[in-house]
């Protein structure tokens, strides 16, 4: 139903001098209607702060997820805690192998790209790095797709390049720096124990997780090497090998998301059935991580505006009380009023509209101080926060009905006042 626009003209008009009165009674009461703010300004930026350490830590987590690729599947060897516990698995399964991963390639319908993965920590790297050694991932050009790479300068290696065994490489954006420096790392040359690589490219930054998600490895992806699978396996083998898986990762990328699930579990029964219910791998769907990982976030969200909420119901209450207080003080007003002709709604909305109106000035303080907060939490305690348009809105969205609750009590009382008897006030 249309509302006519003479209706909302005439009540804007009516509503024009209550306004201008509740501001005039607000200003003649600084300090107690500043006092009566506190409680607001503390509850919308206590909302506005823990909504942006939330968001900050999704943030980060969700674009580590996203970088995975929902189209993925990702096969990861487990490492056995001890010579024991590996020699048990080794009696049943021989690790994740090539032949897993052809058996993968073949049994899985709507494979667009895919390739084994393996992963070399270097003893020795040569430039010296500045910072923690780089790791080594030996993957096949594919890779390059199904990690959603975006080489910045120079070139990503080929498939004939790892068919051949060469020497190259491709520097992680951390690796690089940490390396070469400032200088220009294509075309340089990094040794990595005894074999040296030609470097024929660096990466953009990736997202990286700070804490352990699902089976996967907390590792700093900008510190990486990428060189050729057949490169890695045949010139950096590490000593003992045998007691290692022969690749210790797989990536599928399919043609649709959708399918993972159902695809994940055509994976999980292969590998059980190669490696004799051994249960030395783990599969990783990067799909439903993002939709659990989307239903957390909604979770910690509700929670934190709950708890934050205490504070909105706190200054709620202090409205309600300074409006009574209000009302005490100002009966004679409000009996002149009635006997000069305006009605119980027209005393109604002179309250509620000074409830709001505080409401409203603690919500916009609030905001102020809910900003200026995350800031100095990601200042001091070195966090990422993410102050957003929503939850700036849901906290303002509150406070102004946190202040249209708790003045209506107080502004019905006012206008139940009998005006004789609060003209007679004193």
């Amino acid at each position: 139903m249309k509302i006519p626009f003479s209706k909302i003209e005439t009540a804007f008009r009516r509503g024009l001098p209550d306004l201008a009165l509740g501001l005039d009674n607000l200003s003649t009461h600084k300090l107690r209607s500043l006092l009566t703010m506190l409680g607001m300004i503390f509850g919308v930026a206590a909302v506005v702060a823990m909504l942006s350490i939330g968001a900050g830590a999704q943030q980060k987590v969700m674009a580590f997820i996203e970088q995975m690729g929902v189209r993925n599947l990702i096969v990861e060897a487990k490492e056995a805690v001890n010579w024991q516990a590996l020699q048990k698995v080794r009696r049943t399964s021989p690790g994740l192998t090539l032949n897993d991963y052809e058996t993968l390639r073949k049994g899985i319908p709507g494979i667009e790209e895919s390739t084994p993965r393996k992963r070399i920590q270097v003893s020795k790297v040569l430039p010296r790095p500045q910072l923690d050694l780089p790791v080594v991932y030996g993957v096949k050009a594919g890779y390059l797709k199904i990690g959603s790479l975006r080489v910045t300068d120079g070139r990503f290696f080929k498939p004939a390049e790892d068919d051949a065994a060469t020497p190259v490489c491709v520097l992680g954006a951390a690796a690089k720096d940490s390396i070469f420096g400032a200088g220009t790392a294509v075309g340089e040359y990094v040794k990595l124990n005894d074999q040296w690589f030609h470097v024929i490219g660096v990466v953009a930054p990736q997202a990286t997780s700070q804490s352990d998600i699902a089976g996967i490895r907390t590792e700093d992806q900008n510190n990486l090497i990428y060189a050729p699978l057949n490169s890695v396996m045949s010139r950096l083998e590490e000593s003992m090998s045998w007691l290692k898986d022969e690749i210790d990762g797989v990536y599928l990328h399919l043609a649709s998301a959708t399918d993972s699930p159902s695809d994940a579990e055509i994976a999980r029964g292969i590998l059980n059935t190669t490696h004799h219910d051994a249960g030395d791998f783990s599969i990783i769907v990067p799909a439903e991580l993002l939709a659990q990982q989307r239903r957390t976030e909604q979770l910690f969200n509700t929670v934190m505006v709950a708890i934050a909420s205490i504070s909105l119901l706190v200054g709620g209450i202090g409205i309600m009380n300074i409006m009574l207080a209000a009302i005490l003080e100002r009966t004679r007003e409000i009996g002149v009023r009635r006997a000069v002709g305006a009605r119980q709604r027209d005393i109604v909305r002179q309250f509620v509209v000074e409830a709001v109106l505080i409401s409203f000035a603690g919500g916009l303080l609030g905001i102020g101080l809910g900003f200026g907060m995350s800031e100095l939490i990601a200042w001091f305690a070195g966090w990422s926060t993410v102050v957003t348009a929503s939850s700036i809105v849901l906290a303002f969205l509150v406070s102004i009905s946190v202040g249209l609750a708790f003045g209506i009590y107080p502004a019905m009382k006012a206008a139940r006042l009998d005006p004789v008897e609060a003209i007679r006030y004193e």
